[in-house]
């Protein structure tokens, strides 16, 4: 009996050891793959906080600074503008023979290599009107630079060195797949700090800043100062997506988190016309767009919410001769989904003269589509405009004074049209004033009815009920718009 008890005794101290010996060394086991997950986790970040460290260190060799100097013509008066009766006359007349000397201007900007035989891009802003340009390498080498093509337009300009060896070159990426919140990081030259890096996210996309009818502007918080322009705008793989443009400067002129770069692939679709030195050569439809309101969604009973208006097609240019007619609701210009009057432009202006496109509009509630050869935009507007005429005859009750337009008319004022009525006079507090129509506008339409008279045109807007808006067809120079006019303002 006592035996077996002993037995038992000893059978349970085993299980004890043997439970300690399994915990401690289950115990071990995940001490250990919590070191290994620890030591992953730390590296991981690690790498993560090296991303940005590595771009920089790669990419600063192939970012440069650009020195520019101008200057500008002199002025024919002394400062202070007095003439010969300023006190200060004496004195300029003696040493600068009555003219202001001119003081050099001098700038800085960046730019960052794209080949190499030694092409840098840059902005156009930074390069234009200069007589010397300097460009200074990371590693403190300057050379002399010329400009070879710019384009104001979108604020891009190509310069050239003449280096003595191979230049490290960047690698562009896709701009068009950026999405708003990803990392990006810029360098460039900020208040003369060279190559200098910030960081941040691309904050939005598509921004019109009212800096030219092709902005598309990609905005960031990545720190951009006066000095930065031109600098180039890297994505997480170290490609360049952007040229640093433009800021939102704060009281100071400084950096307030809101910078804009120009995309890459703009820059890309024009750099061969840039090398070429002949011009940008871009595609042109021959309309003139307006923004689709909700007055005008209305008047011209439209469903859709999204396009650019025609609000005149310009006579035998492309979009003409393929059937585009005014009133027409461009929804889409090849394969390009037009979201607002903003974008068509640049979606034009990225075919080439020549190009053939299928365009879809929306014409009295049904979608068609048309074949479009486009034009040349340079060749298209090489005439000039003619001055708006004034005359004065006959009333309505929209608060102006419209008048028959007649051959001899046409003859003295240069027109090149005979359809509509001249607005002679608009009285100030009118309705037709506050719809913003001017004297020496044409109205060629009234609700979609063409007029030809200043009677014909009084008797349609007479019979429109007192309280409806009345959609006109105002021209005004070499284009016409949609107006539309509140008779009870």
């Amino acid at each position: 009996m006592s035996r077996n008890i002993t037995l038992k005794k000893y059978k349970f101290v085993i299980a004890i050891a043997l439970a300690v010996f399994a915990g401690y060394f289950f115990s071990d086991i995940g001490r250990e793959e919590k070191g290994k997950a620890s030591a992953q986790t730390a590296t991981q970040i690690n790498s993560e906080k090296n991303i940005f460290v590595g771009i920089a260190k790669r990419e600063k060799l192939k970012v440069v600074n650009i020195y520019t100097t101008s200057t500008p013509k002199q002025s024919q008066v002394p400062h202070g503008g007095g003439g010969p009766g300023d006190p200060n006359w004496e004195f300029f007349e003696r040493f600068f023979g009555g003219q202001m000397p001119s003081v050099p201007r001098r700038s800085l900007g960046s730019g960052f290599i794209i080949d190499k035989e030694g092409y840098i891009l840059t902005n156009n802003h930074v390069v234009e009107k200069a007589d010397d340009i300097s460009v200074k390498m990371f590693d403190g080498k300057e050379y002399k630079a010329k400009v070879i093509g710019t384009d104001p337009e979108t604020d891009i300009g190509l310069i050239k060195i003449e280096p003595k060896e191979d230049l490290p070159v960047v690698e562009f990426g896709d701009s068009d797949g950026l999405e708003a919140g990803e990392w990006v990081l810029a360098i460039g030259n900020p208040f003369g700090l060279t190559h200098t890096v910030t960081v941040g996210v691309v904050s939005a996309l598509n921004r019109d800043i009212g800096a030219g009818k092709y902005d598309n502007y990609i905005q960031t918080d990545a720190s951009i100062n006066p000095g930065n322009s031109g600098g180039p705008l890297y994505n997480i793989d170290g490609k360049v997506v952007g040229i640093n443009g433009a800021i939102l400067p704060g009281g100071g002129g400084g950096n307030i988190g809101i910078g804009f770069a120009i995309p890459i692939n703009m820059a890309k679709l024009i750099l061969n016309d840039l090398k070429s030195a002949k011009g940008v050569s871009r595609g042109w439809l021959g309309v003139v767009i307006q923004k689709l309101t909700p007055e005008l969604k209305a008047a011209l009973k439209l469903k859709v919410e999204h396009g650019a208006l025609v609000g005149d097609v310009t006579k035998n240019g492309p979009a003409e001769k393929a059937g585009l007619q005014r009133g027409d609701l461009i929804t889409k210009f090849g394969d390009s989904e037009i979201a607002d009057y903003h974008m068509l432009p640049r979606v034009v202006a990225s075919h080439k003269p020549g190009a053939k496109v299928d365009v879809t509009v929306i014409r009295n509630g049904k979608e068609q589509k048309f074949k479009v050869k486009l034009g040349d935009l340079k060749a298209a507007f090489e005439a000039k405009g003619r001055e708006a005429p004034q005359e004065e005859e006959q009333s309505s009750n929209l608060g102006l004074l419209v008048r028959t337009l007649t051959p001899d008319m046409q003859r003295r004022y240069g027109l090149k049209t005979d359809a509509g009525v001249l607005v002679a006079e608009v009285q100030p507090s009118g309705a037709a004033s506050k719809a913003g129509i001017q004297p020496g506008d044409i109205i060629e339409e009234v609700n979609r009815k063409p007029v030809k008279t200043a009677e014909e045109f009084n008797s349609v807007v007479s019979r429109i009920e007192k309280d409806e808006p009345i959609l006109l067809v105002v021209r005004r120079g070499e284009s016409s718009n949609f107006v539309i006019v509140y008779p009870n303002q």
